[in-house]
């Protein structure tokens, strides 16, 4: 027993120092997006075009690091501030799907041909779906103001990051977006990474590569297990990259793994209530048809592209880690534990915490969801 937890802590661990420099960079840039990019500077530009709306929402969400649940109140702002429902479904797939965390975790784990066709399958995709639902459904956008029965929290939560005044200096609103990056940034994703690096770990020890390559090794069978696996599943962009590349690496092809990195981050059985209260029950069904059929089509074409290119996913992948020095690496490492001792804190005062009185909810659920005591 204790050589197993060993080598899966050590599994983990390697992951860990591969991915640990690019996952720093990737939290780096998105707290200085916060400089240039908020939920209510989008907000302001989805409001009218039926089409040109759509592009511009499915672009925008592309850097955000924001999970299929931490998505929900900035598309609940949107949709307040005159947002139409294409707009607001573009973003909704494009925003989780994505990240610049994310894309560079998946440099580091993976290899350059899924580090591109990640957010390119993610921007079509939402596109897709945003064009669709601007074309069934397209009330007037004033409308849209008027807001639809969703939970008042999610707004109250969009707002809880820290916004960056424009009057202060570079030099500031530099340091201020740097600390928002390793304390909120990395506070929110920091418990999903490290679950996502155990199970990643757990993956390459426990299973068996027969029934990997048995099951998901490519064909339209195996996307759609994958399609029941990620759709009720709750994981972020960033923590799905470990478990792929995990995956990949035990033989399930590169494009049932890509399925898994863009249905998992983009909905969860969570959400499904949130959704239909923005979108509605029809627009929920359409966003999960498109978000369905639209994974598997990028799998099947990710699994043919590898194919005709003689490309060995387990002989590439990873590459990219190779080329940063076993030093920064460590220090990496290091510092990512480092600055995940207060978000671990402060679940672990959460978990032992007494509590006050049993909760029943309303609505939702208990990330998102009203409370009320019985």
């Amino acid at each position: 027993m204790f050589n197993l937890i060993r080598a899966v802590i050590e599994a983990s661990w390697s992951l860990l120092l591969d991915s640990s420099v690019y996952m720093l960079f990737g939290i780096l840039v998105a707290g200085l997006l916060k400089i240039f990019l908020s939920p209510e500077t989008v907000a302001r530009h989805l409001g009218s075009g039926r089409f040109f709306s759509v592009v511009k929402a499915a672009i925008l969400g592309l850097p955000l690091p924001l999970c299929s649940c931490g998505v929900l109140p900035a598309a609940v702002s949107l949709k307040k501030q005159g947002a139409n429902k294409g707009a607001t479904t573009a973003f909704l797939i494009s925003t989780p799907e994505s990240g610049v965390d994310s894309i560079a975790i998946s440099y580091a784990l993976l290899d350059p041909i899924m580090t591109v066709i990640r957010p390119v399958a993610a921007l079509i995709t939402a596109m897709a779906a945003g064009f669709i639902e601007n074309i069934i459904d397209w009330p007037d956008p004033l409308a849209s103001n008027s807001g639809t029965p969703v939970n008042n929290q999610l707004e109250k939560d969009m707002t809880s990051a820290p916004d960056i005044p424009a009057n202060k200096g570079k030099w500031s609103r530099t340091i201020d977006a740097l600390r928002y990056a390793l304390v909120d940034v990395w506070g929110d994703i920091a418990l999903w990474f490290f679950a996502g690096l155990l199970i990643a770990g757990l993956i390459m020890i426990l299973i068996p590569d027969e029934l990997m390559t048995r099951w998901l090794d490519g064909g339209f069978s195996s996307m759609l297990i994958m399609l029941v696996i990620g759709i009720p599943l709750y994981i972020c962009a960033t923590a799905s990259t470990p478990v792929a590349a995990a995956l990949i690496l035990k033989g399930v092809s590169p494009g049932t793994a890509l399925v898994f990195l863009l249905v998992g981050p983009a909905t969860n059985i969570t959400s499904l209530s949130v959704l239909i209260g923005i979108l509605g029950k029809k627009g929920t069904v359409r966003y999960l048809l498109i978000l369905s059929s639209c994974a598997v089509l990028f799998g099947l074409t990710v699994d043919q592209l590898y194919a005709m290119a003689g490309i060995s996913p387990q002989a590439v992948i990873g590459e990219a880690s190779e080329l940063v020095p076993y030093g920064l690496k460590l220090a990496g490492a290091f510092l990512l534990i480092f600055i995940s001792i207060r978000p671990f804190s402060s679940w672990l005062k959460k978990m032992i915490a007494p509590k006050k009185a049993p909760l029943t909810f309303q609505s939702g659920f208990p990330d998102i969801g009203t409370y009320k005591k019985n």
